[in-house]
């Protein structure tokens, strides 16, 4: 069965890693809630800045930061679609988003839908 996934790196600050993560728990237990096969979130451990691309120089990660990688697995993309619209209406997840109290900065997020072509 063909899966879909939603991929996200994010630079966040260290001194709010914590934080990140208590957020990150509770907006992937809504996502799991309203159907996501998987939600995994990832601090970066053997990451380093390459000279043309890496994980650090796609975020424009300052020195106080560390990258997260994250990734939620779907049936397929429709699947993925139907769970984000739930999850979007979700007040749990609006009140997460609109809190001026966002541990990271969104604007330098990578993000997309990826359908998988090999899974082993």
């Amino acid at each position: 069965m063909p899966r879909y996934v939603d991929g996200f790196v994010l630079p966040i600050p260290k001194k709010h890693a914590a934080t990140y993560r208590r957020i990150a728990r509770k907006a992937g237990q809504v996502w799991r809630e309203h159907g996501a096969l998987e939600y995994r979130e990832c601090i970066a451990d053997d990451v380093k800045k390459g000279k043309t691309t890496s994980f650090p120089r796609s975020v424009k990660l300052k020195p106080n930061e560390t990258v997260w990688f994250s990734w939620i697995v779907f049936k397929s993309r429709q699947h993925r679609d139907r769970v984000n619209a739930k999850v979007m209406q979700d007040p749990r997840i609006a009140r997460m988003m609109s809190s001026d109290e966002m541990p990271f900065d969104a604007r330098r997020m990578i993000y997309g839908g990826f359908e998988i072509r090999v899974d082993l």
